[in-house]
C-alpha cells in the first residue's frame, strides 16, 4: 500500500511486478511479447523521417515536405509518415507568424505594462488605445447564399469598394467596456479628439493611463501641449514589434471576425452604423480579456525560444 501511495499506482499492479521480479529478477521487468503484428517500422526510420523533415528540403525544391514526398524519400507509406510526423508534434504544411521586438527598452516596456495589468494603479483607469485604419466598405458583387445543412455560408469572392473608415477604441482593461470614435481619416487631430472625447467620459477624479503603440501621430507637438494641459494622462508605449501585448487588438480580432469580414456595406454610413450598433451590444455585456502572465512569464519564455532557435543552427 504505501510503495502504491507513493508511485501513484494500483495495489494490484504493485503486486504483480513484485512477483515478477520474486520469480524472475530482473529478467521479470522486462516487456514480454505483446499480441498483434510485430513492429514493421525501425527507431531507425523514423529518425530518418524526423531528421530529414526537419533538417532538409524536399527534392522538387518546395518550402516543406508532404506525406507522399517523405514516403517516397524513405521508403514507408504515406499513414506511416503521417502518424510519425503526429507523434512528434510536426506539421510541415503549417506556419505561424511572430516577430521579435528590436526595442531598446523592450524589457521596461513589458514590465510596465504587464505591471497595469496585474496590479492596476487606485484611483486611476487603465486604457489600452489603437486605431484600426481603413475599414473599408465592402459589397459583395453577388447576394451571400445562406447556410445550409451539409454546406456553409457562401459569398462571392469579388465585391466593390465604397469608401474607408477608421476606428478608434479605448479597451477598459479591467471591466472591458469600450470608447470609441469614427472618423473619416486617423491624423493627429481625429487623434486629439478622441482623447477629448475620453477626457469626457472619464470621471474627473480619476487619472488615466493609456497602453499605446508608437504611431507618430500619438506624439506630435499638439497631442504633447494637450497632454500638458491635462496632467491626469499617463502614456505608456508598448515596445516596437510588440502589438500583442495591447488588448485591444484582441477587440479588433474579435470585431473583425464577428462582424467585418462577413459584413455587406453599401457606404460607409451603413460601415459605421454597423461598427456603433456592435460596439453597443459589446458594452451592454462585456467580456474583459484577463491578462493571466507576469512579466518575468514573458520573458523566460522569449528567451528559451531564442535559444532554442540559437542551438537547433537557424
Amino acid at each position: 500500500m504505501a510503495v502504491a501511495t507513493a508511485l501513484g499506482v494500483s495495489v494490484p499492479t504493485v503486486r504483480r511486478w513484485r512477483g515478477r521480479f520474486a520469480e524472475r529478477r530482473l529478467d521479470g521487468l522486462l516487456d514480454e511479447p505483446r499480441p498483434g503484428q510485430p513492429r514493421k517500422i525501425t527507431d531507425q526510420q523514423v529518425e530518418q523521417v524526423i531528421v530529414r523533415t526537419l533538417e532538409s528540403a524536399p527534392p522538387d525544391g518546395g518550402t516543406h515536405w508532404s506525406t507522399r514526398q517523405m514516403a517516397a524519400a524513405v521508403g514507408l507509406n504515406q499513414t506511416a509518415v503521417s502518424r510519425i510526423w503526429r507523434a512528434f508534434g510536426l506539421q510541415p504544411h503549417r506556419v505561424e507568424h511572430w516577430k521579435l521586438s528590436k526595442d531598446p527598452l523592450f524589457v521596461e516596456k513589458v514590465r510596465d505594462i504587464v505591471g497595469l495589468y496585474l496590479d492596476p494603479p487606485e484611483r486611476a483607469i487603465v486604457l489600452c488605445v489603437d486605431e484600426k485604419s481603413q475599414i473599408q466598405a465592402l459589397d459583395r458583387s453577388a447576394p451571400t447564399l445562406p447556410m445550409l445543412p451539409g454546406t456553409p455560408a457562401r459569398a462571392t469572392h469579388d465585391y466593390e469598394r465604397h469608401g474607408t473608415s477608421s476606428l478608434f477604441a479605448a479597451l477598459n482593461a479591467t471591466s472591458g467596456k469600450v470608447i470609441r470614435s469614427l472618423h473619416a481619416r486617423h491624423r493627429a487631430i481625429e487623434f486629439k479628439k478622441f482623447l477629448q472625447k475620453i477626457d469626457r467620459a472619464v470621471p474627473a477624479e480619476l487619472d488615466v493611463h493609456l497602453i499605446l503603440d508608437n504611431y507618430s501621430t500619438h506624439k506630435t507637438p499638439a497631442i504633447k501641449r494637450w497632454l500638458q494641459a491635462h496632467p491626469r494622462f499617463h502614456l505608456h508605449f508598448t515596445p516596437t514589434g510588440a502589438s500583442w501585448i495591447n488588448l485591444v487588438e484582441r477587440w479588433f480580432a474579435e470585431l473583425t471576425s464577428r462582424k467585418l469580414r462577413r459584413g455587406t456595406h453599401r457606404s460607409v454610413a451603413q460601415l459605421n452604423a454597423d461598427i456603433e450598433d456592435w460596439v453597443e451590444h459589446w458594452n451592454e455585456n462585456p467580456n474583459p480579456y484577463v491578462w493571466t502572465k507576469t512579466a518575468d512569464q514573458i520573458l523566460d519564455t522569449l528567451a528559451g525560444y531564442c535559444n532554442t532557435i540559437n542551438h537547433s543552427g537557424h
